[in-house]
């Protein structure tokens, strides 16, 4: 047993598991065993104590009632939620046995694993799961369902996931959040904005919806959605034709500047305002602030890329710091990424080499829906861990559809009974990550952080490693790799000679430190990662892989002849379906709401608080609606995921597209358009 777990009482360090970019340094309190407090940790460098309302209250989702104990198997239809308790032997004897006739009727790849970052310690969401899908043979899941387009397009123009050090955006005096609901989904980047502002910094938010973080700011700009590329082309066409442009920087440190300047020519603002919904003297005025003051930063946000254009929109955007020069002034630059300075050995952790067919088929996991009821030869068993695809994935009432099919064995392995667990033939019970050794790396700030247990198993909740590793165990597989010790698989994620900034940070130093920052450099003066070694403003490579080399705008897809487009963003409360099914949680959120502008309200007759029929082909939804003046005419927003209960229709992602976004197989959950109508009483 663990030492702290060992411990009944006390205060231990820990780290949250959820995901999102600020990854908390946490202080666990304990009393007889038990979790009664959960606070931050005030030595953290960069969180420094501060943590949000969903974290404060995580006792009530580690002890809630509702959390699974045991294995079960179903019992009732699929879908009905009725099941009875088993052993674990049971339960793996079940699985084992089904995955061995499959194998032998359909091959392994008619078996597919399904999961995301439920929880972000990298064992739980890509360590042994991904050896032991290997090794069985399973056909792969593209996991980008979150933050892909966006990534590729940053890698075409900076190289990878780089970015300024937040640390360091206390120095900038202009700061624009980009499409992020930071309040809600990046706090420290708010708190850290609030010391630039103390400063002098001025805070601009660009988004499609004035939520908390429009309120934050000294100046809110609202934008049509999918429309931000243009934006940003149409300050380029400004910052070039009014020379306010940093020539010595644009010579030294990219390609494909002369090409830009001409190609912005046609971005003009007029041209531009049409587009985003952005009045052409609002344009003049955020391009000349951008120009003008230094050091600016853009904190790009993860909504942007979920268009049909997403990873040409984060490429675009990321060009603007490039045109300024930021990139050389502390605290200018930007951020949409910080992971490529964290990266670890994925080879050593994952073992692809496991896999003995190098063309086993990818699925990608936006796609479920149409994988589980039209591929071809089918999709036989699906295993879900840390994810609850029957709300969270897009197009949902397909993936219902296919999830209560007879013939497909499901396994779920959760904490909870999930919407999509209801779905299952088994259910196992997970540990939380206070449960776990883990090793969890954050996408924004530098820091490399671990989890050691601090309480006893729940119940009969195992880990996915353990429950990997008992699988493998009755598979019969004999490989080393798949019996291996967290510490072993810590080490070999964080030995990667290919990444200078990981070096000295090792298992043992983790152990002592509990968190230890990455050697970051500034980017610049230096070698990107890109072909050229320099920003790419122009880009051969994507010209080679067939799109514009240039940062272009490209209109949304056709999705239908429906007069609004349908945002469906987060809310403060929940981090998408984690904490949906907590009653506390739930008690801050209230209820889900859908904010729509006075101009459509009347024109249709809708009052403030009405209820109202949100639909389109794909599904429908009745929520409350809050008219005003948050969003632009055209345009819904909700915010949340929430749960299902009965007598509620209130499933937003029956709404979205499961269109696939133009780089990175990306999702496109904000690319959906919706009618809106009063339900009639």
């Amino acid at each position: 047993m663990h030492s702290f777990v060992k411990q009944p009482t006390g205060v231990f360090p820990s780290v949250c598991p959820l995901d999102c970019p600020d990854q908390c340094g946490l202080l666990v309190h304990k009393q007889d065993g038990k979790i009664v407090k959960i606070q931050g940790d005030p030595n953290h460098p960069v969180t420094k104590g501060n943590i949000c309302n969903k974290v404060r209250n995580m006792t009530e989702r580690i002890y809630d009632p509702k959390r699974l104990k045991y294995p079960m198997k179903r019992t009732g239809a699929k879908g009905e939620g009725k099941f009875e308790r088993i052993s674990w032997d049971e339960a793996i004897e079940t699985i084992t046995a089904k995955w061995k006739e499959l194998i032998e009727t359909d091959g392994p790849e008619s078996i597919l694993p399904y999961s995301f970052y439920g929880n972000m310690g990298r064992l739980s969401a890509e360590g042994m799961d991904r050896r032991f899908f290997h090794r069985l043979g399973a056909s792969l899941l593209d996991r980008s369902i979150c933050s892909s387009a966006g990534s590729e397009g940053l890698k075409y123009t900076m190289g990878g996931g780089f970015g300024i050090d937040p640390e360091d955006t206390i120095h900038s005096k202009l700061i624009i959040f980009w499409g992020i609901n930071a309040v809600s989904t990046n706090m420290h980047q708010v708190v850290l904005a609030q010391k630039a502002r103390k400063n002098g910094a001025k805070i601009i938010v660009i988004d499609v919806h004035k939520n908390q973080t429009g309120q934050f700011a000294d100046w809110f700009i609202p934008i049509l959605p999918g429309t931000d590329a243009a934006l940003a082309l149409g300050m380029m066409h400004i910052l070039f034709a009014e020379n306010m442009v940093d020539n010595d920087f644009l010579k030294k440190y990219t390609v494909g500047h002369e090409e830009l300047r001409e190609h912005v020519v046609q971005y003009d603002p007029i041209t531009v305002s049409g587009i985003t919904g952005v009045p052409v003297e609002d344009i003049y005025k955020l391009a000349r602030m951008y120009g003008q003051i230094t050091p600016s930063f853009i904190r790009i946000g993860n909504g942007l890329q979920h268009h049909d254009n997403g990873g040409m929109c984060i490429r675009t955007i990321a060009c603007l710091p490039a045109l300024t020069g930021q990139w050389l002034v502390k605290g200018g630059g930007a951020i949409k990424s910080n992971s490529g300075y964290l990266a670890l050995n994925t080879r050593g952790l994952q073992r692809p080499d496991l896999l003995q067919n190098k063309h086993t088929r990818i699925i990608n996991m936006n796609l479920l829906g149409q994988a589980l009821l039209e591929l071809d030869p089918p999709i036989k068993s699906l295993f879900v861990y840390g994810t609850n695809p029957a709300v969270v994935a897009p197009n949902s009432n397909k993936v219902r559809k296919g999830l209560a099919r007879e013939d497909l064995f499901v396994v779920v392995h959760d904490l909870f009974l999930t919407e999509t667990a209801k779905y299952a033939d088994i259910v196992l019970p997970a540990t939380s990550s206070f449960e776990n050794t883990d090793l969890y790396t954050s996408y924004w700030h530098h820091y490399v952080q671990i989890q050691q247990p601090v309480i006893e198993r729940y119940g009969e909740s195992k880990s996915n490693v353990e429950v990997f590793q008992l699988l493998a165990k009755k598979m019969g597989f004999e490989d080393p790799c798949l019996y291996e010790t967290e510490a072993e698989m810590i080490s070999q994620a964080l030995d990667n000679p290919n990444n200078p900034y990981l070096e000295g940070i090792d298992y043992e130093t983790l152990i002592k430190k509990q968190y230890v920052k990455a050697n970051v450099k500034p980017l610049l003066p230096g070698k990107l990662p890109t072909p050229s070694g320099k920003i790419e403003l122009y880009s051969r490579k994507m010209e080679q892989d067939g799109y514009p080399p240039l940062p272009t705008y490209t209109p949304l897809a056709n999705d239908g002849d429906f007069p609004f487009l349908f945002v469906p963003g987060p809310n403060h409360n929940f981090l998408n379906t984690t904490f949906s099914n907590n009653e506390k949680h739930i008690s801050f959120e209230k209820e889900p709401r859908l904010h729509m502008n006075i101009k459509d309200a009347l024109s249709k007759g809708i009052k403030d608080g009405d209820q109202v029929r949100v639909w389109n082909n794909r599904g429908e939804c009745i929520l409350k609606v809050s008219i005003g003046e948050d969003v632009l005419p055209g345009v819904v927003v909700t915010q949340g995921l929430w749960a299902d209960s009965p007598g509620t229709k209130h499933l937003v992602n029956s709404l979205t597209p499961d269109r696939v976004a133009d780089m990175g197989n990306g999702a496109t959950f904000f690319s959906g358009r919706v009618n809106v109508e009063k339900v009639l009483d």
